[in-house]
C-alpha cells in the first residue's frame, strides 16, 4: 500500500514538472499578426489540451496458498481381553413322580325320579349404574424439531490413489446346537372324571400331556477372515460436498390429557323369582364307579447346573495418532496493473483573420 501511494505521487510530480517547463519554454500568449501570404491574414496562438496515458502501477491481491500443520486426533482401536462367565448346561436327572389313575368298580346308588314344583327365590342380579371416571385421551399439538439437509459446498480434498492390503474382518457364521424343549402331547378319547351330588357325570376330551423333544436352534458366531483393502494415497483437488445442516421444523404430537367420562358398573341386586323344582323320589341302582389311585413312575428330567467358563470379550481403547494437514491460508502479494491518466501539452494553431470594409476605418 505504501509502494503505491509512492508511485502515485512521483506519477503527479512528474506531469506538474512537464506542464512547468513547457510554460517557461514556449512565448506568451498574444496576437502576433503576421502575413502568412499574400491572401490571409492571421496570427499564431496555443492551446492547453489534455493527452490519454496509460501507467504501470502495483496493487496489493491476496492469494490462497497451503500450509502444513501437524493434527493430533484420537482413533478407536480394540483390545481383546479374557472375562469369566457362567454357562447353563443340562444334566440328565431322574424324578419320582405320582401318576393318577382310575379303577373302576360297581357301587349301589339311588336314581331320583324328578316331581315338577314353583318355588319363590331370592336371586341375585346385576343392574347398570353409572360412575364418573377418568381416561387419557390425545390431543394434537406442535413441537419443534430439528431435521437434516444438506448444503454444497467446496473442500479442497486429496484424491486417493489405493494400494492393495490385507485386513482381518469378522464374519458371521451358524452353529447348530439343541436345547430340550417340553411339548404339548394331545391323549385322544373320552376320560371320566367324576359325579357331582346331582349324579350327574363329567367327562373330558382330548386330554394333553407333556413330552419332552429335543429342538435345533441356530447360533450366530463370528469368524475372523482376511479381506483386502486399498491404501489411499492423496493429491489435492477442490471437489463439491453435500454438508449436513440442520433445520427447524414443526412436527404434529399428540399430548396426553385427562377427560371425565361415565363408565358403566353392574351393581349386585336381588329379585324375586319364581324357579321350578323338582321333587326327588329315589330308586336304588348299580352304577360303575371310578376310584382314583396314584402310582409311582420314575421319569428323566434335565437339571440346569452353571459351569464357569472364559469368554473373549473387546474393549475400545483410543490411541493418539499425529497427522500431517493442510489448511488454506490468504497471503498479500503485489501484481502489476495499469491507470490511466491524462497529461497537459500545448498545441499552436493558426487563426485567421477577416476584415470588413465598413467605410470608417
Amino acid at each position: 500500500m505504501r509502494i503505491e501511494v509512492h508511485r502515485i505521487g512521483t506519477t503527479i510530480f512528474a506531469v506538474l514538472l512537464c506542464l512547468f517547463v513547457s510554460l517557461c519554454l514556449s512565448s506568451p500568449v498574444g496576437v502576433s499578426r503576421a502575413k502568412r501570404s499574400h491572401k490571409e491574414e492571421g496570427y499564431w496562438t496555443k492551446k492547453l489540451l489534455w493527452k490519454e496515458e496509460w501507467v504501470k502501477v502495483w496493487k496489493t491481491e491476496k492469494k490462497l496458498i497451503w500450509k502444513q500443520e501437524w493434527k493430533k486426533s484420537q482413533v478407536p482401536v480394540w483390545k481383546e481381553i479374557q472375562v469369566p462367565a457362567w454357562k447353563e448346561i443340562q444334566v440328565p436327572d431322574w424324578k419320582w413322580v405320582s401318576k393318577p389313575i382310575w379303577k373302576e368298580t360297581q357301587v349301589p346308588a339311588w336314581k331320583e325320579i324328578q316331581v315338577p314344583d314353583w318355588k319363590e327365590v331370592q336371586v341375585p342380579a346385576w343392574k347398570e349404574i353409572q360412575v364418573p371416571d377418568w381416561v387419557e385421551v390425545k390431543v394434537p399439538d406442535w413441537k419443534e424439531i430439528q431435521v437434516p439437509d444438506w448444503k454444497t459446498i467446496w473442500k479442497p480434498i486429496w484424491k486417493e490413489i489405493q494400494v492393495p492390503a490385507w485386513k482381518e474382518i469378522q464374519v458371521p457364521e451358524w452353529k447348530k446346537s439343541f436345547v430340550p424343549v417340553w411339548v404339548k402331547e394331545g391323549i385322544h378319547g373320552e376320560h371320566f372324571l367324576g359325579k357331582d351330588h346331582h349324579g350327574n357325570e363329567y367327562t373330558a376330551h382330548d386330554i394333553w400331556k407333556k413330552k419332552l423333544i429335543w429342538k435345533p436352534i441356530w447360533k450366530k458366531v463370528w469368524r475372523t477372515e482376511k479381506k483386502q483393502i486399498w491404501i489411499p494415497q492423496k493429491k489435492l483437488e477442490w471437489v463439491q460436498e453435500k454438508k449436513q445442516i440442520w433445520r427447524t421444523e414443526k412436527k404434529q404430537i399428540w399430548r396426553v390429557e385427562k377427560k371425565q367420562i361415565w363408565r358403566t358398573e353392574k351393581k349386585q341386586i336381588w329379585i324375586t323369582k319364581k324357579e321350578q323344582i323338582w321333587r326327588t323320589e329315589k330308586k336304588q341302582i348299580w352304577i360303575p364307579q371310578k376310584e382314583l389311585i396314584w402310582k409311582q413312575e420314575k421319569v428323566q428330567i434335565w437339571r440346569t447346573e452353571k459351569k464357569q467358563i472364559w469368554v473373549t470379550q473387546k474393549k475400545e481403547v483410543w490411541k493418539d495418532i499425529w497427522k500431517q494437514v493442510s489448511v488454506p491460508v490468504w497471503k498479500e502479494i503485489q501484481v502489476p496493473a495499469w491507470k490511466k491518466i491524462y497529461k497537459p501539452y500545448w498545441q499552436k494553431f493558426w487563426v485567421t483573420v477577416h476584415h470588413h470594409d465598413h467605410g470608417w476605418d
